[in-house]
């Protein structure tokens, strides 16, 4: 037998003892381009268990005394070796291989009533990372509500935990079975729930990205700087987030300083000075919390042309 038969031979034999949704994401991999084993391996691992991943970067895992220097050598050399295992720039950080988009709830209702198969591909303008910025989305119905890694491995976690939403394939299949106890599918409209009641609790959206899985969006994430590990790195100067390309504007003359919007705002952008709101849009990500949580309609999102350009779904289609 030539060699070429045995190693296909092996190659399909290793996939069959593969879960479906393994083998799902083995052919997803395939057909994408610059994707190397190591990234495979990165986003199985970091799909299969994301907990401990997580929960070792958060430094809130049992075990993250002991793995924590092991575990920070082997995301980095994920986060190094790509394509076909030539190490990539060192410039190359580590958020540009795993980041967040702030997206207002609006924004964030129309990437999970997405009724067709897109593929947006080079989003440096909206996505200003080196690496994972493309939107490319199949079965964009197929939604699954995780429980979230970083509020799970917190002693005192915000509730409810199933508020990671996980859109389109293979990634929605991948996570309902390595984790069945953790997740559940849900319809478009319970996905819109879901965003609805994250924003009443003044939580923030974020479209999140990264290389390992298959360099592109994957999940919806509803944060709160308690819990949030991409929001207490920002906090901590590491750039895991991008703006949502707007800022918050506030009309002088109809707030009366009543505070609610500094107790609501998760990137500490607001201030109150001489019975006025006043926004830093140095810090100002864009979110909207304060604006819907403004007893007097006083604050409303502007667009900010150097925070980069909005992630609005329909325009990106239509373009």
């Amino acid at each position: 037998m030539a060699n070429e038969e045995r190693q296909t031979m092996n190659c399909k034999f290793r996939l069959k003892l593969m879960r479906p949704s393994t083998r799902a994401f083995v052919r997803e991999a395939r057909r994408t381009p610059g994707y190397s084993f190591f990234d495979w391996l990165h986003g199985y691992v970091y799909g299969r268990w994301p907990y401990l991943y997580i929960g070792i970067g958060t430094g809130e895992h049992p075990l993250a005394r002991i793995l924590e220097r092991p575990g920070r050598l082997v995301l980095r050399l994920f986060s190094r070796w790509t394509n076909n295992g030539r190490s990539t720039s060192s410039s190359i950080t580590f958020a540009d291989t795993y980041h967040g988009k702030v997206v207002p709830l609006e924004a964030a209702r129309h990437l999970v009533t997405v009724q067709e198969e897109i593929s947006l591909t080079n989003l440096e303008q909206v996505v200003p990372y080196t690496l994972a910025r493309d939107i490319i989305l199949h079965n964009p119905d197929h939604i699954v509500a995780l429980e979230c890694p970083c509020r799970s491995s917190r002693a005192h976690a915000c509730q409810p935990l199933d508020v990671c939403l996980i859109v389109g394939e293979p990634f929605a299949s991948f996570v309902v079975e390595h984790h069945p106890r953790r997740s559940r599918w849900i319809t478009s409209d319970e996905a819109q729930d879901v965003l609805q009641a994250e924003h009443e609790r003044g939580h923030v959206h974020h479209a999140f990205f990264k290389d390992a899985m298959l360099g592109r969006f994957y999940a919806i994430c509803n944060c709160c700087a308690c819990c949030c590990g991409a929001m207490q790195a920002w906090h901590s100067g590491v750039p895991m987030l991008a703006s949502s390309g707007y800022v918050s504007q506030v009309a002088a003359d109809e707030c009366n300083g009543c505070t609610t919007c500094f107790d609501y705002c998760q990137f500490g952008a607001i201030s109150v000075n001489n019975g006025s709101a006043v926004v830093d849009t140095s810090l100002c990500m864009g979110c909207g919390v304060c604006g819907s949580k403004c007893p007097w309609e006083a604050i409303t999102l502007v667009r900010a042309p150097d925070k980069g350009a909005p992630l609005e779904i329909q325009e990106l289609m239509t373009r």
